[in-house]
């Protein structure tokens, strides 16, 4: 049994965590609600952006010659996957998430026989991929210094993903990340964004008729380069919200958790110093009756 001593250390201790689990949760709250704004606002304009590239490739009459980044290398052998995970912990199961829909497509691809590359962008997806992945891994990006979410690190990503696909280092590059639902929910997503694959919505909806000035062929080879940085900046931003809830989330159960251990912990406190005081009593009494 634990003495008196160690308990009262262990109840302070314990406290001093609560306190510092409540403060997180509070700064998470604080975060969050800017953060969801911007995922929020993201979705709109990337799917438009989407919606526009569709419109374009079907007005395209020369299919063979159109964009490589619209229509792809013309095989399937070498996946780029870029894992995009947060650069700090102490948010639930948000990394852990991603990392297990990643390695899924990883094992999906190796059964199939053919070879996965990959980009860690955040260093928490690199330190849970480099022991079994590391000599997979040709770049880990870490944006640390950045306070939130901006476009100009995604456009950084997207520029190193064209620049690869450029040199024929890959034919498919696919994102992960996590969609923002609330705060106790964040789905695991596999978006692919080289060759453009457009989603069953997309399939469906109907096509807008434009007159497009100048050329669709012209049109796409500008705004295929831009629309990677948006479908990247857009994962980013719904990132920063799903690691805001999930650290509130988290946060909240270590508090409530803590609370609960200090309880049982006082208990025990109290139950064993009853014991010494009545230990301390019987002695005295005995003390006094052999007298």
């Amino acid at each position: 049994m634990a003495s008196l001593d160690d308990l009262k250390k262990r109840i302070s201790s314990v406290k001093s965590t609560q306190k510092i689990t409540k403060a997180m949760k509070m700064v998470a709250a604080a975060k969050l609600r800017r953060a969801q704004e911007g995922a929020e606002k993201g979705r709109p304009y990337s799917d438009r952006m989407n919606n526009i590239i569709l419109n374009l490739s079907k007005n395209i009459n020369d299919k063979e010659n159109a964009p490589k980044l619209l229509s792809g290398s013309g095989k399937d052998e070498v996946h780029l996957c870029v894992v995009m995970t947060s650069d700090r912990g102490l948010c639930g199961g948000f990394n852990s998430n991603i990392i297990k829909k990643a390695k899924s497509y990883f094992q999906k691809v190796n059964d199939q026989g053919k070879k996965i590359k990959i980009i860690t962008v955040g260093s928490k997806g690199y330190d849970q991929l480099k022991r079994l992945y590391e000599n997979d891994i040709l770049e880990k990006i870490s944006f640390k210094e950045s306070k939130n979410a901006n476009y100009f690190d995604a456009e950084k990503v997207g520029k190193i993903i064209i620049e690869k696909f450029e040199k024929k280092e890959f034919d498919v590059c696919v994102i992960f990340y996590n969609q923002f639902k609330n705060v106790i929910t964040q789905i695991p997503q596999e978006q692919q964004i080289i060759p453009l694959k457009t989603s069953e919505g997309e399939k469906n909806s109907t096509i807008d008729n434009y007159e497009f000035e100048p050329e669709e062929d012209e049109i796409l080879s500008n705004l295929l380069p831009k629309n990677i940085s948006t479908q990247i900046f857009k994962a980013m931003l719904e990132n920063s919200a799903s690691e805001q809830g999930s650290r509130m989330s988290a946060m909240d159960n270590a508090t409530r958790n803590a609370g609960e251990m200090v309880d049982k912990l006082t208990i025990e406190y109290n139950r064993s110093r009853q014991a010494a005081i009545t230990k301390e009593l019987i002695e005295i009494i005995s003390g006094a009756e052999s007298l």
